[in-house]
């Protein structure tokens, strides 16, 4: 039990991030949250935890017995484990522009060491240019301790990309890990490139196993009822306090309801509670966005701490929702956003979630860019959706409301 509690609360207190673990303050600040909530449920769990002790200090005693070797730990995995040498070794192979993006990324974060780049030209603040036209990704591995070779073909001329594919073959017979472009980006970025939303999109986005899988679909929705009626349970015991700040800050309607497009294209009525003013969208629908004006303060509250969205649990009962699937968008943006997006109708193949894979990963969109990429985090959970996908979010969420981040 104890242990449980701990990777649970590690998880939502990013104890194990990536971003953390690379930076000693963060990584104090989450042990002692993780420690803390760990020990406080721990302690008030009634049966499986020891009884409450006597001597109030020695719940202080068991905090600091797991605070002081975990925090050790953390520190010895940053100053010896988390360190370059110990990173996977990357080079880049093709065209700069095509490139230049994502190994800039790459190049600037803290876990990946890019060792070089074959390219047609160097990339402004990269080190480790090489010509391709003038050496081979052989001759790069033999002075280098290299893990994997990132490969674009595209914009390459015809006589590179025939001497590729003959020293990728004897590279792969060697051993080394060679992926595509696309692979590694959609590794590093939990979503799907750009480059699959083409008329070729069926060979690289196919429905997860678990879309047609009855023992999944079935413990997906048992969970939904399960976790909806306690959420919807403990939505009617603070109900009160919310009426009571309505009325003080947020005067007018308390709920309201909006038609939204769900599985199948099949619309149906969200529950939620009101935080713009009244009359917000006189004028047509519009798109909110952040520090939007027709936010009331108490609705600013509502929205931070998600409990806007809480009625919606009753719409999980109803079967119109689930817990984890894209976010259901109004008939009006939806119409637009087919138009200038392709394949976005492919998002509603499954039943809209209350939280999703877009929504802890990406903040607030408001443009149709920004709608096109969390499209794309929403079709990379389609294609990838599991028991373990759905759990992830899950914790991801209670991160994402803790520290205000995401949609």
């Amino acid at each position: 039990m104890l242990v449980f509690y701990f990777l649970i609360f590690g998880q939502i207190f990013q104890l194990y991030g990536l971003d953390v673990s690379n930076n000693k303050y963060l990584t104090v600040r989450a042990t002692i949250l993780t420690v803390f909530a760990t020990t406080i449920l721990y302690i008030f769990t009634p049966y499986f935890s020891p009884v409450l002790p006597s001597n109030r200090l020695q719940i202080f005693y068991f905090f600091l017995l797991s605070f002081i070797p975990i925090l050790l730990w953390r520190f010895i995995y940053i100053s010896l484990i988390f360190s370059p040498k110990y990173f996977k070794s990357i080079v880049f192979v093709g065209n700069s522009e095509r490139i230049k993006k994502l190994l800039t990324q790459v190049y600037n974060d803290s876990y990946h060491d890019v060792s070089a780049y074959l390219s047609d030209k160097e990339i402004k603040g990269i080190n480790g240019f090489i010509d391709i036209s003038k050496t081979t990704i052989a001759s790069i591995l033999a002075d280098n301790s290299i893990t994997e070779v990132v490969v674009s073909k595209r914009d390459l001329s015809e006589e590179v990309v025939n001497r590729l594919k003959k020293e990728l073959i004897v590279l792969f017979e060697q051993g080394v890990n060679i992926v595509s472009y696309e692979t590694f980006y959609e590794n590093v970025n939990v979503r799907i490139p750009r480059e699959y939303l083409d008329h070729n999109f069926y060979r690289h986005i196919n429905f997860s196993k678990n879309n047609s899988n009855n023992f999944y679909l079935f413990g997906l929705r048992f969970v939904d009822i399960l976790l909806s009626v306690i959420g919807a349970l403990c939505f009617l015991c603070v109900i009160p306090l919310i009426f009571i700040g309505n009325v003080m800050a947020n005067r007018g309607p308390l709920f309201y309801t909006q038609l939204r497009v769900g599985e199948n294209g099949k619309v149906f009525r969200i529950f939620k509670l009101r935080s713009m003013i009244k009359d917000a969208e006189k004028g047509g629908a519009v798109w909110a966005k952040k520090d939007d004006t027709r936010i009331t303060a108490f609705g600013k509250f509502l929205r931070r701490t998600r409990l806007d969205e809480m009625p919606q649990f009753f719409n999980i009962i109803k079967g119109d929702m689930s817990l984890i699937g894209p976010r259901p968008e109004r008939p009006e943006f939806v119409k637009d956003l087919e138009a200038k997006i392709p394949f976005y109708a492919i998002r509603h193949v499954i039943r809209p979630g209350l939280t999703g894979w877009a929504q802890v990963n990406y903040p607030y969109a408001n443009t149709i860019e920004e709608q096109e990429t969390k499209l794309r985090y929403d079709l990379y959970y389609i294609k990838e959706r599991s028991a373990f996908l759905d759990f992830k979010i899950f914790i991801k969420t209670f991160t994402t409301v803790l520290y205000f981040k995401g949609q």
